[in-house]
């Protein structure tokens, strides 16, 4: 993850669980969440509100392009959801001796999605490809601000083409 996303995920954690210790009347702490949770949001109380400004600058200068990409003619952006395959069971169990270990390991699998987070552009992602072992692989259709409708009749034909709702993993 860059330093800039890593500075925005971090104060926003640790903003959330001070919001959430507001609303409750209770100061959350480290035995109220996940280990690595808890290590996401202490790191995030160490930047500084310039450096989270400098960052959300940062990321705003990137999403302020998008709608020129949407310009140009396009209809579709079409990624692949993750970078890797899907995870194994188990393998995003929290690990008390490295709570930054799962966050390395998850950051792999938003890289292609967080930023249509950020944007607000509507994205879907569909069961189109499958492992060697049987997994699903996703694929990812983003479409332009506001076109939802687009999104559900390339899925409608996608589905129609390669019905995957009886497909299942070996594993499920």
């Amino acid at each position: 993850m860059g330093l800039g996303l890593r500075i925005i995920s971090a104060s926003g954690a640790a903003a959330t669980l001070d919001a959430w210790s507001e609303r409750t009347g209770h100061s959350i702490g480290p035995d109220d969440v996940e280990p690595a949770t808890w290590a996401r949001a202490e790191d995030g109380r160490q930047y500084t509100a310039v450096q989270v400004h400098a960052a959300f600058q940062r990321l705003i200068a990137g999403v302020c392009q998008v709608p020129e990409w949407w310009a140009e003619g396009f209809d579709l952006l079409i990624t692949s959801t993750m970078i890797q395959p899907p995870p194994r069971v188990g393998e995003f169990a929290p690990n008390t001796d490295d709570p930054f270990g799962m966050h390395r390991t998850t950051a792999a699998f938003g890289l292609l999605t967080m930023p249509f987070s950020f944007t607000g552009q509507p994205a879907i992602s569909l069961p189109l490809h499958w492992s060697s072992d049987g997994l699903p692989i996703g694929v990812q259709l983003v479409a332009d601000y506001g076109r939802e409708d687009v999104l559900f009749r390339i899925a409608s034909q996608l589905e129609q083409a390669r019905p995957w709702a009886k497909r299942l993993p070996p594993c499920h």
